[in-house]
């Protein structure tokens, strides 16, 4: 008779009072054995109601073993590594607090480690808005459009097989003795760098559509474009490192940015670089409006006309120029962050 592995389900978390609850109902719902499951919560010292719910949570749900351990420095992959330390589990299942997983996700995590498809698995996202607002609805289909996001496999419900990335991820405790632990060098991009050294050690990633999660996108546009910025920036200081990791989705908001850049200059003295200058702005925005038209007329909703051209506009020139700045500032080695 197989023996039911021990499960620790990780994850790092800072003022996540909004949505922590949702992970913790979740986690509680789990088809997967409770005496054979964990969460570890690494947080980065929350200043909001995050630790005040997770207490009671722990006084309503003793039968679920919840452990908070200090992550004081108030990074995601600081937080993963501090949580994987403390945890006891022969498999880890990463989550974050702006998901809530289906009540299936540890035990088809368990399944498609037995069936050795992976050494990392993971799955899809079903994203959600962050808040009842127009805008925040609009980035949620954003964050799950083509247009925003290329061709990111696990915001697009694919079929199963092997992918570059998936977003949290599952593994056994032997990987990291394999490969090393998160790099915390890194302040995003954290998951695609392990991923890269998975394949890279020979191993593979692998994508499971009937491992689901819902994902919370960002409410509104500033955070929307302060996360894409960081994704950007930190995206170029991974490929310093794997420059043959670059996909073409990845290459395409740079290069966008810095062709308005060179055209708009060029403009003041060339005739020419006007005319393609508008070309280029006019195709562009036309492109969305059909996209924002086209969604606006499938969902019945008039505001993702303006939205979903606002926040995929948001993502293409927050993660271009967040990539390109970080080009710029690495000439400079006292700016180490984004």
């Amino acid at each position: 008779m197989t023996m039911t592995p021990f499960v620790s389900i990780i994850v790092p978390c800072y003022n996540e009072e909004a949505t922590i609850r949702h992970l913790l109902e979740s986690v509680l719902a789990q088809t997967y054995p409770r005496a054979q499951m964990e969460l570890v919560i690494a947080d980065g010292m929350s200043s909001d109601g995050t630790r005040t719910l997770i207490e009671a949570f722990q006084k309503e749900h003793s039968d679920l073993t919840i452990r908070v351990v200090e992550n004081s420095t108030r990074t995601i992959p600081s937080g993963l590594n501090q949580a994987i330390r403390e945890s006891r589990g022969e498999l880890i299942v990463r989550l974050d607090a702006h998901s809530m997983p289906i009540p299936e996700y540890v035990e088809r995590c368990v399944t498609a480690h037995e069936m050795g498809k992976g050494d990392n698995v993971g799955g899809v996202w079903d994203i959600r808005a962050g808040a009842d607002t127009w805008i925040a609805q609009s980035i949620s289909f954003a964050a799950a459009h083509p247009l925003g996001v290329g061709d990111a496999l696990y915001r697009l419900h694919p079929g199963e097989g092997s992918v570059d990335t998936v977003p949290f991820g599952s593994f056994r405790r032997t990987l990291i003795d394999r490969i090393g632990a998160f790099d915390e060098t890194l302040l995003a991009n954290e998951d695609y760098e392990f991923n890269t050294r998975v394949r890279n050690s020979g191993g593979t990633v692998f994508l499971d559509p009937t491992i689901r999660s819902v994902y919370f996108s960002r409410s509104t546009l500033g955070m929307l474009a302060s996360q894409y910025w960081r994704y950007g920036f930190w995206k170029f200081r991974m490929l310093r490192r794997y420059p043959r990791t670059l996909r073409w989705r990845q290459a395409l908001p740079p290069a966008f940015v810095l062709n308005l850049m060179l055209l708009s200059v060029l403009s003041l003295f060339a005739v020419w670089a006007r005319y393609f200058f508008a070309i280029q702005v006019f195709s562009y925005f036309f492109v969305l409006g059909l996209a924002g038209l086209k969604l606006a007329f499938e969902k019945g909703r008039i505001s993702l006309l303006i939205g979903l051209p606002l926040a995929i506009m948001t993502m293409h020139f927050s993660w271009g120029g967040g990539f390109l700045w970080s080009g710029i500032s690495s000439l400079f080695p006292a700016n180490k962050n984004g």
